[in-house]
C-alpha cells in the first residue's frame, strides 16, 4: 500500500475544522428539558387518532409513520417493557443507531426533549413526551428462547417475526431501544433495575422526524425481578400536526441542530 503523505498545510487546516467545530460546541448552551409529561396520558386532541391498537403481553406490532406523524405508547400496568426497532423507509440501509444517539447527545437518558438518531446521522424520532424518563438504551429487550420452551415469545424472536413482515431480515436487526425499562447502572458499573421511576400509567409519544418503519416487542425485560404475566400495551398512531420553529427537541443543543440540518438535507 502507498503511503501518502499528507502537507503540513493540510494537517494545519484539518486542525482549524476541528478547534472551530469543539469552539461552537462549548459555546452553545444546550437547553434545560422540561419535567416529565402527566400521568395518565391527556386524551389526544379530535380527530387526530389515526389508529389505536393493543399490543398483548409477549406480542409484536409493526407500522408505518410518515414524517410529522406520533406513535403513542401506553403502559397498561407494570410488567411491559416495550422495544423500538425503527428504519427509514426511503433506504432501510438506514437504521435506528443508540450507540450514536447515546454518544451526539452525551447521555443514555433518553426522555421528552432528546432525538433517536439513525446510523446516518439524521432524526429517526423526537421524544415529544414522556412520563418516566425510565428507558433501557444499553441492553436491549429479552434474548432468544431458551432449548425445550419453542413456545415462549420473547422480544428476539418477535423482531425476527417483525422485520420479516415488513419485508426485513434478521441481520437487519440492530440493537433496541426498551421504554418503560429503568435500568441504570450502579458505581461499579453493575446494571440494576430501578423499579421506583415505574408507575403502571407510563406512557411516550414519539415524533417522527422522517418516513420510518417500526416494530415493537411487548415483553417483560430480562433485569425485571418480577418475570410474571405481561400486561397489554396500547399503541396510538397519530395524525401529524406543526411543529414549532422553536421546537424543544429541534433546538435543545447543538449536536440535535445538526442532526436536523442533515435530515433536511437527505
Amino acid at each position: 500500500m502507498q503511503h501518502v503523505s499528507r502537507t503540513p498545510e493540510a494537517i494545519a487546516a484539518d486542525r482549524a475544522r476541528y478547534e472551530e467545530h469543539q469552539r461552537k460546541g462549548l459555546e452553545f448552551a444546550p437547553r434545560a428539558l422540561p419535567g416529565s409529561s402527566p400521568r395518565p396520558a391527556p386524551p389526544p386532541e379530535p380527530g387526530r387518532v389515526l389508529v389505536n391498537e393493543t399490543v398483548p403481553g409477549g406480542w409484536y406490532w409493526t407500522t408505518r409513520l410518515a414524517a410529522g406523524e406520533g406513535l403513542r405508547i401506553l403502559a397498561g400496568g407494570l410488567g411491559g417493557s416495550v422495544s423500538l426497532a425503527a428504519w427509514s423507509a426511503a433506504d432501510t440501509a438506514e437504521r435506528m443507531n443508540l450507540p450514536d444517539t447515546v454518544k451526539v447527545q452525551w447521555t443514555t437518558d433518553l426522555r421528552k426533549g432528546r432525538v433517536i438518531l439513525s446510523d446516518m446521522g439524521r432524526v429517526l424520532f423526537s421524544i415529544a413526551e414522556d412520563s418516566s424518563g425510565a428507558h433501557d438504551a444499553l441492553t436491549g429487550g429479552a434474548p432468544a428462547s431458551e432449548p425445550g420452551t419453542p413456545h415462549a415469545r420473547n422480544t428476539r424472536d418477535n423482531m425476527v417475526l417483525a422485520a420479516a413482515k415488513l419485508g426485513l431480515d434478521k441481520r437487519d436487526l440492530h440493537a433496541l431501544l426498551t421504554f418503560f425499562a429503568p435500568v441504570r447502572v450502579d458505581a461499579a458499573g453493575r446494571f440494576f433495575w430501578n423499579g421506583a421511576l415505574l408507575s403502571g400509567d407510563d406512557w411516550v409519544e414519539l415524533r417522527a422526524e422522517q418516513d420510518v418503519m417500526l416494530a415493537l416487542s411487548n415483553n417483560r425485560h430480562p433485569l425485571d425481578p418480577d418475570q410474571g404475566i405481561v400486561p397489554a400495551v396500547r399503541v396510538l398512531h397519530l395524525a401529524a400536526v406543526p411543529v414549532a420553529a422553536d421546537d424543544l427537541c429541534r433546538t435543545a443543543t447543538a449536536e440535535a441542530i445538526r442532526a436536523f440540518q442533515n435530515t433536511a438535507r437527505a
